[in-house]
């Protein structure tokens, strides 16, 4: 049975049971009980629960605390449900997860050619050794001092830097940027505007921190003038985007593009987020909203495709106040990110064999890219994507055409995932490792582009 799904016949507990159970009538007392009993299977799966108009009374609370009470335990998963279908508990207590990124992969068959994911080679990434040697010179290697960035990190970092800024964060990848700055910005039922399609994790992202996504539409020169304007009215607390070679459209925001943006953004309140997922592996130069709006705007870079994704480094700098919210934040649980990471960073943004071989994978992307755009061109299958590691492919029924690749040994991304609302149907096919057999994965996607 779905979870969303009320039991027909389920067992159900009684007001006067329950309220026995709780021994504190607040949200939070209320919420802590139920899940307790969960926990100790006093409350079975699909068991049906009291109405809050029949619990509130005999607790001696507002229909409101019981209503808060069963949201939290909605968020955590415990129970699902409310309004007239009624609540009900669910299968256990539950971690939130990332839905639409969680990947699946685990349950493929070894054989399953995996193009759902827009990774980099390692074959193409810079020699690590070198890097690390260097690192592990620093004096202050183990010291334990919080320090929000390494100053060899900062200098290395600021070198290619697209705006002056005195504030600076290392996080652990670009996405825990993004996690730190929704959770610190964001209070449950505020809206944050986004571009539309988005990437999946970010969705997840504003899903987990309780943001309500506005959708700004984009086309190839970056977000809509006209939709980030409609976006403004519901004077949302954040406008996150990416500056260009977007995971859409490998699409870049032009100059002209960034002043009409950044004119509508002046003087509000909205905190513009810049996602520069792909770093300094992307083709175009950066011409965001940051470059005009630094005291309004964070810009966070990842480089974990262009140098290695095991270092798990981002760098954020720009406006101080929610700079140090993260840094506050930050202090429940890591601190710091660690300096030799940092370091060896640091090195190999500044060596010039490493500055090299990221420049040839910058090139090696592309050819493949437009490799496999050419062979499926040659079978009339129109692709999508002018840079990045993965190109965008229209088709008839993107669950058909999953299906359809699936039967081949393929797997591809589908679309729907990134945008907030139906879009045209559409798959993603990576492209940043070599395709084995080429001719063969062009031939299956231009059968899956048919089926309907």
């Amino acid at each position: 049975m779905a979870e969303d799904v009320p039991p027909q016949d389920g067992p159900a507990v009684s007001s006067a049971w329950l309220a026995e159970q709780i021994t504190e009538a607040s949200a939070a007392g209320i919420a802590a009980a139920i899940a307790r009993l969960v926990r100790h299977g006093e409350l079975a799966p699909q068991t049906r629960l009291p109405t809050v108009r029949a619990l509130a009374p005999r607790l001696d609370v507002s229909p409101a605390t019981v209503s808060a009470a069963w949201a939290t335990l909605r968020k955590q998963r415990v129970v699902a449900g409310g309004g007239r279908q009624g609540t009900w508990v669910l299968g256990g207590l539950a971690v939130p997860r990332p839905a639409r990124y969680e990947n699946i992969s685990r349950l493929w068959p070894n054989q399953t050619l995996n193009l759902s994911r827009a990774v980099p080679d390692p074959a193409l990434l810079p020699s690590m050794s070198p890097a690390f040697v260097h690192a592990l010179r620093d004096p202050d290697v183990h010291s334990y001092d919080v320090v929000s960035i390494s100053e060899p990190l900062r200098a290395a970092a600021g070198h290619t830097w697209p705006f002056e800024t005195d504030n600076w964060m290392c996080v652990n990848g670009g996405y825990e940027g993004l996690l730190l700055l929704m959770r610190t910005t964001v209070v449950p039922g505020e809206h944050v505007a986004i571009e539309d399609p988005a990437t999946p994790r970010l969705l997840d992202i504003l899903d987990n921190v309780g943001a309500r996504a506005v959708p700004v539409a984009t086309d190839a020169e970056g977000p809509s003038p006209s939709s980030l304007r409609d976006a403004l009215r519901l004077d949302p607390v954040a406008f996150v985007y990416e500056p260009r070679s977007s995971s859409y459209l490998g699409a870049s925001v032009t100059p002209a593009r960034r002043d009409e943006l950044a004119s509508l953004l002046a003087g509000t309140d909205t905190l513009v987020v810049e996602d520069d997922g792909l770093g300094e592996l992307s083709a175009f130069d950066y011409h965001g909203v940051a470059e005009l709006l630094p005291d309004q705007s964070v810009l966070v870079r990842s480089f974990s495709k262009s140098h290695s994704p095991d270092l798990r480094l981002g760098v954020m700098g720009g406006a101080a106040e929610p700079i140090e919210r993260v840094r506050v934040y930050r202090q429940f649980g890591s601190g710091w990110t660690s300096r030799l990471l940092q370091n060896a960073l640091a090195w190999l943004l500044e060596d010039e064999k490493s500055r090299a071989a990221v420049t040839d994978a910058r090139a090696t992307y592309q050819r493949r890219r437009e490799q496999l755009a050419g062979l499926l061109a040659e079978r009339g299958v129109q692709s999508a994507g002018v840079d990045g590691l993965a190109i965008w492919v229209p088709v008839r029924s993107e669950h058909e055409a999953l299906l359809v690749l699936a039967s081949h040994g393929i797997a591809v991304a589908g679309a729907s995932a990134s945008w907030t609302k139906p879009a045209p149907p559409c798959i993603r096919i990576a492209t940043g490792l070599p395709i084995p057999e080429a001719d063969r994965v062009a031939d299956a996607i231009a059968l899956a582009v048919q089926a309907r």
